[in-house]
């Protein structure tokens, strides 16, 4: 690994921040903190998601129109409807959006809409998608395969960045273990590893590691500890209504008061949360 692109080696500052719009960035000083649904189910609840969040230091949007289901008869997304309202939302709001891209077939339409492409646990080691990925201008978020050891997730992301793309995020969220009491075991030494080997930021989604929602504050708070660049976490207007992944959902309160609470953990890493609020317009939803 120690000629690959993302190598810490290979970088002259050692650390990449990218930068999603106007001053929003992940991996330099300021956290990345994303917040959102699982899934964009209307333009109501997105609006309520966003105009709820607007006065707390979250930076980006989540929601994902483009599922991936263990169960074929599971909701799996609006789909282009849904990218609709995530354009809507990023628009009026001027807040970026971040959602999953599952094929080749769907990163043009899906890279017109967003500012973020996410590549789900899923799909980490496919091969073709992530060579698809490097050839556009657009970061993408790369989540650890659920079995996937550090090194095939360093190289999952070396494929984006062998194709001419730099601009990607890794986000560790955790692996399947033998223990059912959480989701998933959530790997803060892989966040400690990763950025010693990597100059890419490295942001952790604690909600799926814990698949249930009392946890997820305790969680987020140890990745900030552990040098994380930010957090992607899933909050929903009503989080027991939500269609997919409603355990683990926070409500927008407890969203809110999680992403004001993390500044004193921020300020001892020597980072800091943004203080920038979303947006609220005095247009309404039709």
């Amino acid at each position: 690994m120690k000629d690959a692109k993302l190598s810490i080696k290979s970088h002259p500052t050692h650390q990449t921040t990218l930068q999603l719009r106007d001053s929003i960035t992940v991996g330099g000083r300021d956290l990345l903190i994303i917040g959102g649904p699982c899934a964009v189910e209307s333009l109501q609840q997105m609006e309520t998601v966003a105009s709820q969040l607007a006065n707390a230091p979250i930076q980006a949007l989540r929601g994902g129109v483009y599922k991936p289901r263990t169960s074929p008869y599971s909701f799996q997304g609006l789909g282009a409807a849904g990218l609709k309202i995530l354009d809507q939302i990023r628009q009026r709001h001027q807040v970026p959006v971040v959602t999953e891209v599952m094929s080749i077939s769907q990163i043009e339409e899906i890279a017109a809409h967003v500012d973020m492409l996410q590549v789900g646990s899923r799909n980490m080691q496919n091969f073709d998608l992530l060579k698809a990925l490097g050839k556009i201008d657009k970061p993408v978020l790369l989540k650890r395969g659920l079995a996937a050891t550090i090194e095939e997730f360093v190289m999952a992301a070396e494929y984006i960045l062998s194709h001419g793309n730099s601009q990607v995020v890794l986000c560790e969220r955790g692996i399947r273990s033998f223990d059912h009491y959480t989701r998933n075991v959530l790997d803060l030494g892989a966040v400690v590893a990763l950025k010693q080997l990597t100059h890419l930021p490295v942001i952790v989604d604690p909600s799926h590691a814990a698949g249930k929602r009392e946890l997820v504050a305790g969680l987020a708070k140890a990745a900030i500890a552990a040098g994380a660049d930010g957090l992607i976490i899933e909050c929903h207007p009503i989080p027991e209504k939500s269609v997919s992944d409603a355990r683990q959902a926070l409500s927008l309160t407890d969203m809110a008061e999680l992403a004001h609470s993390l500044s004193a953990i921020a300020e001892a890493m020597g980072r800091r949360v943004p203080t920038r609020t979303l947006e609220v317009p005095q247009l309404a939803v039709a």
